[in-house]
C-alpha cells in the first residue's frame, strides 16, 4: 500500500548501485515488490563490480546511492579515499552474512592439528596460528587471505579474528582486496589461501568442492553491522524528501522479509532476474537458514546468518560506527586522534532514520548506541513502543552476561 505523504520526493528518478550479494536484497524487494514504487520513486539498481566503483560513482553524482559497507562513509567522511566527498547513512541493509572460507589443502592441514573443533573461531585460529609458526620455520611464504575492500567489515573481522590468536595481519600473513565475485575463482586457482566474504561466494566455493568454511560471523560476532544504504551528504540536503522516501521503503523491503513465507520469493528474484548470478542452492542458508561450512558435512542450523529486520537490524547505531571506527584506529587506517563519537554522529543518522521509521508506526530504540559484545542471550532495549528485543551480540573471545535489558 503507498504511503501517505505529504512531502513530494524532489526526485524522482533514482539511481541505486549494488554488489551481486544475498544482503542487497533489501533493495532488490524495494524494487520488485513496489515498495519504492509506493513512494513515488523509480529506481534503477544497477550492479557494480566492485566496492571501490559504487564508492566513486555515488561520489560523483553517476549514482545517487549505493549498497555500502559499513565503514564506507565513515572512510569517505575522513576523506581516505581521496574524493573529498563526505557521506552519511541512515538505514543499516542488515546485519551478519560473512563467512571465513579457505582452500580445501588449508582446510585439511587445520583439521589434522585440530579435527574436533574446526568450526569453533577459538580453536580454528589457534590451529591456524600453529601452522603459520610450522611454515614460517620451515621457510616457506606466507599464507594470502582476501576480503572485499581496505575499509569493509571484512578486513576487521578478520583481523579481529586473527589477532586474538597472536597472528599480526600485516605481517604473518599477506592481506589482498578482491571483489566478491571473483573470491572463489581467486581461490580455485590458488592464488589466494582464504578469504573473508558475503554470502553466496562461501557457498559457492563449499558446493564446488573448492574450499570450506572455518567460521561465520555468527561465529564471531552475531549480529554484527554490515551493510548500509550510503548517499553523500550533499545528496541528502538537496533531496531530504527523496531519501525519507528511500528509508521508508526499504523499511517496508525489509519488515516483508522478516516473514518467512517470502524467502523463497526472495531467492528466486535474486537468481532468477539474475541480481546474484549464481545457482538457487547457494542460497540456501538465506531461504532456509542452514549453512554447509564444508560439502562433506552436513549442513547446520544458523537461522541468524543473516538478519534484515528483527533486532532492530536496520537501525544506523552509533556505537556500531564507534567500534568500526575503533578498528580503524587499531590498525593504524585512521589517526589516533579522531574522535569515535564525534564522527560517529557526523556519518551515522538516527535521527533520520527515526523520522522514516515513525512515519511508517515501526518501533525504533530510544538510545543511539547500545552495550556491544556483552550479550549471549535475546535482550531488551527501550523503544518508542515499549520494549524490543534485540539479538544475542557477544564476541566469540570476551566474556558477556547472559541476558537482561541495557538502555545505554
Amino acid at each position: 500500500m503507498p504511503s501517505i505523504i505529504n512531502d513530494l520526493p524532489e526526485k524522482t528518478s533514482l539511481s541505486l548501485g549494488f554488489i551481486p550479494l544475498t544482503d542487497c536484497v533489501p533493495l532488490v524487494i524495494a524494487k520488485e515488490k513496489g515498495f519504492f514504487s509506493a513512494e513515488g520513486l523509480s529506481v534503477t539498481l544497477k550492479r557494480e563490480s566492485s566496492w571501490a566503483n559504487i564508492r566513486d560513482k555515488v561520489a560523483a553524482g553517476v549514482l545517487d546511492g549505493g549498497h555500502m559497507l559499513a565503514p564506507m562513509p565513515i572512510a569517505a567522511s575522513l576523506n581516505l579515499d581521496g574524493l573529498n566527498t563526505p557521506m552519511l547513512t541512515a538505514i543499516s541493509l542488515g546485519l551478519g552474512g560473512n563467512a571465513i572460507t579457505v582452500s580445501k589443502s588449508l582446510y585439511q592441514q587445520l583439521l589434522t592439528l585440530n579435527p574436533s573443533k574446526i568450526h569453533d573461531p577459538y580453536h580454528s585460529v589457534h590451529a591456524l596460528k600453529t601452522l603459520i609458526l610450522q611454515n614460517q620455520r620451515n621457510g616457506l611464504p606466507p599464507l594470502t587471505f582476501a576480503h572485499v575492500f581496505p575499509f569493509s567489515c571484512h578486513n576487521y573481522l578478520l583481523r579481529y579474528w586473527l589477532a586474538s590468536a597472536g597472528i599480526d595481519p600485516d605481517n604473518d600473513i599477506r592481506l589482498v582486496v578482491i571483489p566478491p565475485p571473483l573470491m572463489v575463482s581467486a581461490l580455485a586457482s590458488g592464488h589466494i589461501d582464504g578469504f573473508c566474504v558475503g554470502e553466496p561466494w562461501n557457498s559457492q566455493a563449499i558446493t564446488q568442492g573448492i574450499g570450506a568454511a572455518l567460521s561465520s560471523t555468527v561465529d564471531i560476532w552475531q549480529n554484527s553491522p554490515e551493510k548500509v544504504l550510503g548517499v553523500t551528504c550533499a545528496w541528502a540536503q538537496q533531496y531530504p524528501n527523496s531519501h525519507q522516501a528511500l528509508l521508508r521503503a526499504l523499511l517496508n523491503s525489509a519488515r516483508w522479509l522478516e516473514q518467512t513465507e517470502h524467502l523463497a520469493e526472495a531467492s528466486a528474484l535474486l537468481t532468477h532476474l539474475n541480481y546474484v548470478p549464481v545457482n538457487i542452492k547457494d542460497l540456501s542458508v538465506f531461504e532456509h537458514g542452514t549453512f554447509q561450512y564444508s560439502n562433506d558435512q552436513a549442513a547446520v542450523q544458523l537461522p541468524d546468518f543473516n538478519v534484515f529486520y528483527r533486532y532492530a537490524a536496520t537501525f544506523p547505531w552509533l556505537s556500531h560506527a564507534e567500534w568500526l571506527i575503533r578498528q580503524m584506529q587499531r590498525w593504524e587506517h585512521i589517526q589516533a586522534w579522531v574522535d569515535p563519537h564525534t564522527l560517529a554522529k557526523q556519518v551515522y543518522r538516527p535521527d533520520l532514520y527515526r523520522q522514516a521509521a515513525e512515519s511508517l508506526n515501526i518501533a525504533y530504540p530510544l538510545s543511539d548506541r547500545k552495550a556491544e559484545g556483552m550479550h549471549s542471550d535475546d535482550w531488551q532495549i527501550a523503544s518508542n513502543q515499549g520494549e524490543m528485543t534485540l539479538g544475542r551480540d557477544c564476541f566469540f573471545d570476551q566474556p558477556h552476561e547472559n541476558s537482561g535489558s541495557d538502555n545505554a
